[in-house]
């Protein structure tokens, strides 16, 4: 019996993958296993470290040798056996891919389904000739708009920004596109050299002449004579209008602090030629019941579907053709009409109507990335798989995790086995299995607590998921707050929020919650952020703990506000969100909070330092001087394998620790610098007790729930939800209190309900230091905690973006048109 319940288990031997601590532990297949535990106890490391990374090597090993050259390959994971493992999908949460090409229909592939109708299928004007596929792709020379190769948007200046005070004058700087110093100078001698007065106000210009100035391809030559106090002597200047030397800039100049001031002078446009589709004018000349290629890719999903369910129905089918007349009622019409319709019904199925195929992947978010992969796996029809999720309920309303629920269902019914890595709790409960990792995080964890039917972790008193599952926690404690005042916007439009009038409370906590696609992320991360940052006068991207840019498409465009009131009760703004705190191995914790700082000048301040004249640029391990040569400061160098994945091997010089042999001589308390950046989190605290600028910023990352964290740990490793609590800590670290603005989004996503809790803690800290705090959230303990609630929908898309309830989460919990109330609701009577 024993040995046929063991046929039917995946067997782990010996795993040390990360910080498992020799693991061994048997899960079950054809079942859903959810793999639970704290923020970095070790459940990624053990289902996407372990059992994923070893299924793919099998598979890699399988592939002829140069086929791997052309592959992604992964390191085989460090483990003694495992037996009974399936092949696996790895469904991960990831942003949107980076490329502004990438959309909705690239990522389903049902832009391929949709270019192939109407190549073959579509309705072409008389005495054209029939397009291939490719042609109906912004993506492909065939089909790319010639004028702006594809994007859909152009580039160019505008008058207001290259002019944004028209009350001054040239002399005192109208012209804000021009360089300063002498280059500025200089264009003004030559203006007043071509007869325009410099001291008279742009708007009393002759429109000729400003725009002349702005939009010229001219350069004369011009004599400039010479001028006391200036020059001395008579020289020809070359005129530049605004625009050409902003494009001048942009093309040529290598200074990237030069091309992100011009980029303050442009603005993304849609394109004339193609009016925002990225399509050819023969392509967009095709339609296909009635509509171009563009159209349908402008659709909600769930119009799509109703578009092309009659062609689909057909009950009988012309035979097909090949030729530019074929018709829209042919065999291919209808047998692609029907694959379309069936799988846009599954992304329905999972509250996707309202995304567009044309919908840039970039501003999609990770909840809505992650079901769009889940829904082409549904459709993939695999039989005997390991799916591996990775939090597939993050970022998603509980009205939105249900339909989720049944497809996760549909897909073990088809004979796949699930392991998912989850902290929702009621995504637990659906488990057929759990594996919990604990106790703690980092060295503290990666031991299996228990391994079995859900029921039994209730006994497992050192668990802190089962504290949670079955509901023994103390929720957050706090005294609930009035607002202080108000800020009020009045006509807010953007994206699916139309003429939306809303007041955000001040000094409380603000939730504001409705389903996905609602609107929430829009209000929050752009409309308020953008108004404010309007109001201190900050560049976009320029607020303070923002350190990724590249805004995208979607973020550049305009807010539509017709009044805002209130907004002068802010002196900063404060975004805080899940992008890295860097994107190379270079960043990491000690540098990215500025703790390392404080310890480079405690070892320069130290006898042995100062005798041989050490500063404390010496101890960075991107500096040439302290660095190892060998490793160029990164303490692991590249080995090439050909035929197997290339992998990483320890620095033969440095063995790891980055620095060179001189540098490592310097000590304190015993300690070199490399062994500083090994020190987790906690034992930092203690090391550093005695050096306060070091010690503020251990103690707040500790209690954020980071202290299982290495000092030195590389950007590139942390999740998400690790980013997001440096950056809080780094905030609550900084001395300056009050008048503060805190936008978060999804701040909770990606946590452990116990991680959640010493969040919350933080975040009504902030409030009581007199600052507001204003959060996109889904998960119901936070919502539960929260002094205000502002209530997005009813539905996603065009059936939200509307204030369906405002007030305490009681009145909310209240609400009948509220999609949040009947999961608020209970959540409240339990607390």
């Amino acid at each position: 019996m024993e040995e046929n319940a063991a046929d039917h288990c995946v067997r782990v031997r010996g795993a040390n993958e990360h910080n498992l601590h020799n693991v061994d532990v048997d899960i079950p297949r054809d079942a859903m296993v959810a793999f639970t535990g704290v923020s970095g106890s070790g459940k990624s490391s053990l289902a996407f470290g372990t059992l994923y990374a070893e299924a793919q090597r099998r598979y890699f090993e399988s592939v002829a040798p140069y086929a791997r050259r052309l592959l992604q390959q992964v390191g085989a994971p460090h483990v003694q056996e495992i037996t009974g493992l399936p092949p696996a999908v790895a469904l991960q949460q990831r942003r949107g891919a980076p490329s502004s090409r990438s959309t909705v229909g690239t990522l389903t592939t049902l832009s391929n389904l949709l270019r192939i109708l109407y190549s073959r299928a579509g309705t072409y004007p008389p005495g054209a000739e029939r397009l291939e596929a490719e042609a109906f792709s912004p993506n492909t020379t065939a089909g790319a708009c010639p004028e702006c190769h594809g994007l859909g948007v152009v580039h160019d200046v505008t008058e207001q920004l290259l002019v944004p005070d028209p009350s001054l004058s040239i002399r005192d700087g109208a012209i804000a596109a021009w360089p300063g110093a002498w280059q500025g100078a200089n264009l003004r001698s030559i203006v007043s050299a071509l007869g325009i007065d410099i001291d008279r106000p742009w708007r009393r210009l002759k429109k000729k002449d400003r725009e002349w100035l702005l939009y010229t391809d001219e350069q004369p030559s011009v004599l400039i004579e010479p001028e006391p106090g200036r020059i001395d002597y008579g020289y020809y200047g070359k005129f530049w209008s605004a625009r050409k030397h902003v494009m001048h800039v942009l093309a040529d100049s290598k200074s990237e602090r030069m091309r992100d001031r011009a980029m303050r002078f442009v603005q993304g446009v849609p394109c004339p030629a193609c009016e925002g589709s990225g399509l050819r004018p023969e392509a967009l000349a095709v339609t296909f019941a009635g509509h171009s290629i563009a159209e349908v890719n402008a659709m909600p999903l769930a119009e799509v579907a109703d578009l092309l369910r009659p062609v689909a129905e057909l009950p009988e089918a012309s035979a097909a053709t090949s030729s530019a007349g074929s018709g829209e009622s042919t065999e291919v019409a209808v047998r692609i009409c029907a694959d379309v319709v069936a799988r846009v019904e599954v992304l329905l199925g999972l509250g996707l109507g309202y995304l567009s195929l044309g919908r840039r992947s970039t501003t999609l978010s990770p909840g809505e990335a992650q079901r769009l992969r889940i829904a082409t796996q549904l459709r993939s029809g695999l039989f005997g798989v390991v799916y591996v999720l990775d939090e597939p309920s993050a970022g998603l309303h509980p009205a939105d995790a249900e339909p989720l629920l049944d497809v996760l269902d549909r897909l073990k019914a088809a004979g796949n086995s699930l392991f998912v890595v989850e902290h929702d709790m009621d995504v637990v409960r659906r488990a057929d299995w759990v594996v919990d990792i604990g106790p703690g995080a980092g060295e503290a964890g990666g031991r299996v607590l228990y391994s079995g039917p859900v029921a039994g972790l209730e006994k497992v008193e050192e668990s802190a998921t089962s504290s949670y599952l079955f509901k023994r926690a103390e929720p957050v404690a706090h005294r609930p707050r009035k607002p202080q005042g108000w800020l009020r916007l009045r006509g807010v439009s953007r994206h699916n929020l139309r003429d939306v009038s809303v007041d955000v409370p001040l000094g409380v906590l603000t939730a504001v919650t409705g389903v996905s696609g609602s609107g929430k992320s829009t209000l929050v991360t752009q409309v308020l952020a953008e108004v404010v940052r309007g109001h201190l006068g900050l560049a976009p991207e320029e607020d303070e703990d923002h350190a990724e840019h590249g805004t995208s498409d979607e973020a550049a465009l305009e807010v539509d506000v017709r009044d805002a009131e209130g907004v002068e009760s802010f002196d900063r703004l404060v975004r805080v969100d899940q992008r890295p705190i860097g994107r190379t191995p270079r960043s990491n914790l000690a540098t990215y909070t500025g703790m390392f700082d404080a310890v480079r000048k405690l070892y320069a301040a130290t006898d042995e330092a100062r005798e041989r004249g050490y500063s404390p640029g010496r101890f960075s391990f991107n500096v040439a001087e302290g660095r190892c040569e060998t490793c160029q400061g990164e303490g692991f160098v590249t080995v090439e394998l050909l035929f197997l994945p290339g992998t990483y091997a320890p620095c033969p010089t440095c063995h790891g620790a980055r620095y060179n042999a001189e540098t490592l001589e310097v000590t304190y308390r015993g300690k070199h610098i490399a062994d500083v950046l090994a020190l987790s989190v906690d034992d930092a605290a203690t090391f550093l007790a005695d050096v306060p600028a070091a010690f503020r910023s251990l103690e707040t990352l500790r209690e954020v729930g980071l202290g299982y964290l290495r000092l030195g740990q590389p950007a590139t490793e942390l999740s998400g939800g690790e980013a997001q609590r440096i950056k809080l800590a780094t905030e609550l670290q900084r001395a300056r209190r009050g008048h503060a603005l805190y936008l978060l989004d999804e701040p909770t996503a990606g946590l452990h309900p116990a991680d959640i809790a010493l969040l919350l803690r933080q975040l009504h800290r902030l409030v009581d230091a007199d600052n507001t705090v204003v959060l996109v959230e889904h998960d119901l303990d936070t919502i539960a905690t929260a002094d205000w609630v502002i209530d997005l929908g009813p539905g996603g898309g065009d059936a939200g973006g509307r204030v369906v309830a405002t007030g305490t989460p009681a009145k909310v919990a209240r609400s009948r048109r509220s999609a949040t109330a009947p999961y608020l609701a209970p959540r409240l009577r339990r607390s």
